[in-house]
This record gives structure tokens, sequence and C-alpha cells, in this order.
């Protein structure tokens, strides 16, 4: 296998990918909802509203307080009220919604990848050069990979910032990111993204426009609105041990996904397709 012709096709596709303004669109506009507006407007929520309010709101969380370990649980005592709300949503509410990004990410620059090839007429020359299936396909997934896994990590970075600041005047002190965090970003997310960009860059050497391979991958989406659902009703608490868990099997599935893509993929195929 030869890594510098990967790494070639790679670069070729990450500066395409960096031209393509419907690529990079939701690259933009959803950090700043998740990262930005969304901190603010819960951590700002419980300071401009009766106390009365946030307590009735506490209220309805009292379970899922209850189903957290006891060594997060200490994280909430001696709090007041507004900052546990701000403990509450901007620590725990808000964490699964972040595992949209790296799948979002991934999914829209991998179905640029072989559709935006066709759609740009440089499907042939591209089939033709002297790189084997798997070097072809291993440069695709890495030239997704990196911007995916990337412009997830930049969003935390500067959730953490937003988050730390507002809600300074109220803990005084710098109190995130919580330990929950941590596998949050450095595990599940690479896991995740590996796993949009396995899926859709096979599914993007099948279908004829960008749109099309888009809509296919974006169902991916339904895994982790899951545990979205899961967290927002106290069935499932993404700790530290239960994100590792999950973290690992998808990264059991993300190498029979590649497994079997490197199969399938045949450049014969796309070929036919011209």
């Amino acid at each position: 296998m030869n890594w510098r012709s990967i790494w070639t096709i790679a670069k070729k596709d990450l500066k395409e990918v960096s031209q393509n303004k419907m690529a990079w669109g939701p690259g933009i506009v959803v950090p700043l909802v998740f990262a930005v507006f969304m901190p603010l407007m819960f951590i700002i929520l419980p300071q401009v509203i009766p106390v009365e309010d946030v307590q009735r709101e506490l209220g309805d969380l009292d379970g899922m307080l209850r189903a957290m370990p006891p060594a997060l649980q200490v994280l909430f005592e001696g709090k007041s009220l507004e900052q546990m709300f701000v403990l509450y949503m901007a620590g725990f509410m808000l964490a699964p919604l972040f595992l949209v990004m790296p799948l979002m990410f991934s999914t829209v620059i991998g179905s640029d990848s072989f559709v935006g090839e066709r759609e740009r007429k440089t499907m042939e020359a591209l089939l033709y050069t002297p790189t084997s299936d798997m070097e072809l396909f291993l440069g695709k997934v890495l030239a997704a990979v990196i911007p995916a896994i990337g412009l997830s990590w930049i969003t935390y970075v500067v959730y953490i910032i937003v988050v730390n600041v507002a809600s300074y005047p109220l803990f005084g002190s710098i109190w995130f990111p919580l330990p929950t965090w941590w596998p949050l970003m450095l595990w599940m997310t690479p896991a995740l993204a590996v796993l949009g960009i396995s899926a859709t860059v096979l599914i993007s050497s099948r279908v004829r426009t960008f749109m099309e391979a888009y809509q296919m991958s974006a169902s991916l989406v339904v895994l982790v609105l899951g545990l979205v659902a899961g967290q927002v009703s106290g069935v499932l608490f993404l700790g530290i041990g239960t994100t590792l868990i999950i973290g690992t099997i998808i990264w059991l599935v993300d190498a029979a996904l590649i497994y079997i893509s490197v199969k399938k993929f045949k450049r014969s195929a796309l070929v036919a397709k011209l």
C-alpha cells in the first residue's frame, strides 16, 4: 500500500471540498448554534427569570439527577438553583447533541467524494490514476475524516470557552469541561466521524448526485438522536463508562464497515456510471 498516493488523493479532495459552499455551509452554521447560541441561552435564562421558575424546571429533572452516578451527583451539592440549572443543561443535557457534528460533517464532506468528482467531470481522470482500489478508497476516507474530526474539536473548544466565560459571574470559577466530556470528545467523536465517512464514501460511489448521497447518509444521525432521547428521558446516561463502551462498539462497527466497504469497492463499477 502506497501511503503517498493515499495522501495525494486526500489532499486533492480537501482542496476541492474547501471550495464547495454546500459542503462547508453546515460546518459554519451548526457549530454557531451548538457552541454559542444554545449555551448562552441556557446560561442567561436562569439569571433573568424568577427563581421559582428555575425550581419548577429543576423539579422535572429530579429523576435524571438521581440516575447519575454518585461521583457526579456530588457536583450539584451546595449549588444554588441557578447554578444547578446551568450545570445540568450546559454540562449534561447538551452533551449528546454534540455527537451530531462528527456524523454531519463527515456525511457532508464524504457525500462530495465520488459524486462530486462525477459532477465536476473529474472522475475519469481519477479512476485511471495508478492507484489500487484500496488506496483510492482510503484517500477519500482520509479527506473526510481530517476536517470532520477537526471541526468537531474546534466546536468543542469554542463551547468550552463560551460556557466558562458566560457562567463565570454565576460560578466565580472555571468549571467546564466536566469529566464526562473527555471520552465524549476524544473517543466517541472520532468513532462517529469514521462511521459516517466509511458509510458515506461507499454510498457516494453508488449514486449520481451530491444531494442523493447526502440524504441517504444523513439517516445515520438517527443513531445520535436515540442517544439524545435516552439522555433527555433519563433511560440512558452518558457517563464515562457508558460513553467508553458505546464508543468501543462504534469503533468495532467502523472496522467491520471499512472492511466490507473496501471489499465491495470497485472502480470498474464507477467507470460504468460515467
